[in-house]
């Protein structure tokens, strides 16, 4: 009776290592957006791999303990770069439990212990220091003509 007490257990950790891989995955989604504009051209890398999207998008990302580097481009605005960072999902040590030291590892190699934000902004600012099309140093009065205020 002990013995396939022991026999069930064992099989049943066997099957639940790297419980976090199987229901979390080992890769993620993240809306990238990139305020104030839209049709940027984003890369974004890590070890894992290199990912491209136009703002605002979707982009499958592998999961891995590294944060992600992105880098946005667009015509006439300052390229806007950001960290994505990668967080540590506490809950999966829960496979200590069930899982054993093997789950935790399989977790751990494939990503799935680790996870990015769902959503992502990456600001974007003009080129020619602050001034958004339209609105030039040419279309700018100096304070002197704008008349004087009276007490």
């Amino acid at each position: 009776m002990k013995l396939s007490a022991i026999a069930a257990i064992a099989a049943l950790g066997v099957a639940l290592s790297g419980c976090a891989s199987i229901i979390k995955g080992s890769s993620q989604s993240i809306a990238i957006t990139t305020p104030p504009v839209s049709g940027a051209s984003c890369v974004l890398s890590s070890k894992e791999g290199n990912w491209s999207l136009m703002s605002p998008g979707v982009v499958t990302v592998e999961k891995s303990k590294e944060d992600i580097q992105a880098r946005c481009t667009k015509s006439g605005y300052q390229d806007g770069v950001a960290t994505i960072p990668s967080n540590f999902q506490g809950w999966t040590v829960g496979n200590l439990l069930l899982g054993g030291v093997i789950g935790l590892g399989v977790d751990a190699a494939t990503g799935a212990i680790n996870e990015y934000p769902h959503a992502f902004q990456i600001p974007m600012f003009p080129a020619n220091g602050g001034n958004v099309a339209g609105t030039g140093s040419s279309d700018l009065k100096p304070l002197s003509s704008l008349g004087k205020m009276s007490n």
